[in-house]
């Protein structure tokens, strides 16, 4: 046995070879009982073979798997506390929904009256009541995505894995399915590990973000540290807006970190990075982070300034993009809610100043 209980899943040093393709490398990582737990990356880097392997799915080629303390790497999944939420919906063309929902519960030879109370219970959590005799191809994506949510849920089991479960659905019902996933585990209360390569359903639904990337587990947090304060550069650049800059460390000071961008140099807080003088480093700065003033007017004291000049205005509805070029050519983008003056009245080719709050930007070593 492993952990303490309020430890539904530990993975430990787990690895996984197709021939002489890596799959995964070294991961390891836990998860409370009861947490939302996103695995995003990019597509190829990773994320199914993972909930695979926590599932029982695929076996390992390297490292443990336990689940609420015990060793399950050897066990098939009928025999760990799981149940498996897949991306194409996999339900039996020729059953009604009643039969889909139930087809597990009859395979484990559940009382009749048991798996009709259980059935109707879960068909009214996932919003189908009534919906009991209607076929598959009488459903809509997101309903037939409910079916066989019913269906994982209804054998009771304490760890729900989910493969890309939204990806088929357009973009209004992923946000709406994104709502009612997360409103559904914190009714049942049990621990959702859901893969996804899209950060919005990933910071919409999860307590706690893991970004996959290339077999490696690059980095972990809850979705405000992954979005606000990432640590890797590689999560600062695949989540949200970001802009990113390259430059070599001047100096650095009690927690302060100078840097030379070649055209401008910054000051940044260290943030907990080692970095040296000579070092080269890059910045990351949420686009929303900047703002466009015309020369000479700095919006206050405290903040980071750097020459540039104005290319365009994008509008995107909510927000518009403003895009301006750097001396060296680097093109960044400055975000504004629509509403908000910022930009509107340059004309491209103009010269600005672009800046930020002075303690914003993440530091990375390169």
């Amino acid at each position: 046995m492993r952990q303490s209980s309020d430890i539904a899943v530990e993975v430990v040093e787990l690895g996984k070879n197709y021939g002489p393709v890596r799959a995964l490398n070294s991961v390891s990582f836990s998860i409370e009982s009861g947490q939302y737990y996103a695995l995003l990356g990019p597509s190829g880097g990773g994320k199914t073979t993972l909930l695979r392997l926590i599932g029982g799915f695929l076996r390992p080629s390297a490292g443990r798997v336990y689940l609420h303390g015990e060793d399950v790497s050897h066990l098939p999944p009928n025999r760990r506390p799981t149940s498996m939420v897949f991306q194409n919906y996999a339900l039996f063309p020729h059953m009604n929904v009643e039969r889909n929902v139930a087809y597990g519960l009859k395979l484990l030879k559940a009382p009749p009256g048991e798996v009709r109370d259980k059935v109707e219970r879960m068909l009214a959590m996932v919003g189908l009541e009534g919906y009991n005799r209607r076929m598959p191809h009488e459903l809509s994506g997101g309903q037939q995505q409910r079916v066989q949510l019913a269906r994982s849920l209804v054998l009771e089991r304490d760890i729900l894995l989910l493969d890309e479960p939204l990806a088929s659905l357009d973009a209004k019902l992923r946000k709406d399915m994104c709502l009612e996933l997360k409103r559904i585990q914190e009714k049942v209360g049990i621990t959702f590990i859901h893969v996804t390569h899209n950060q919005e359903e990933a910071l919409t639904v999860a307590d706690r973000i893991a970004i996959i990337s290339d077999g490696d587990l690059v980095e972990e947090g809850t979705a405000r540290d992954i979005y606000e304060t990432p640590q890797k550069r590689f999560t600062a650049e695949f989540i949200g807006d970001n802009n990113v800059l390259e430059g070599a460390v001047v100096s650095v000071s009690d927690g302060r970190v100078t840097v030379d961008l070649g055209f401008a140099r910054v000051d940044v807080p260290s943030h907990g990075v080692a970095a040296a003088k000579g070092d080269a480093v890059a910045l990351s700065i949420r686009s929303e982070l900047l703002r466009i003033v015309e020369p000479g007017r700095d919006p206050d004291p405290s903040w980071q300034l750097m020459p540039a000049a104005y290319v365009e205005a994008i509008y995107l509805g909510l927000t518009i993009s403003h895009l301006v070029r750097l001396p060296d050519g680097t093109e960044i983008v400055a975000r504004v809610m629509s509403g908000e003056r910022s930009g509107e009245d340059f004309e491209p080719g103009r010269e600005v100043t672009v800046g930020w709050p002075g303690d914003r930007a993440r530091l990375h070593v390169a």
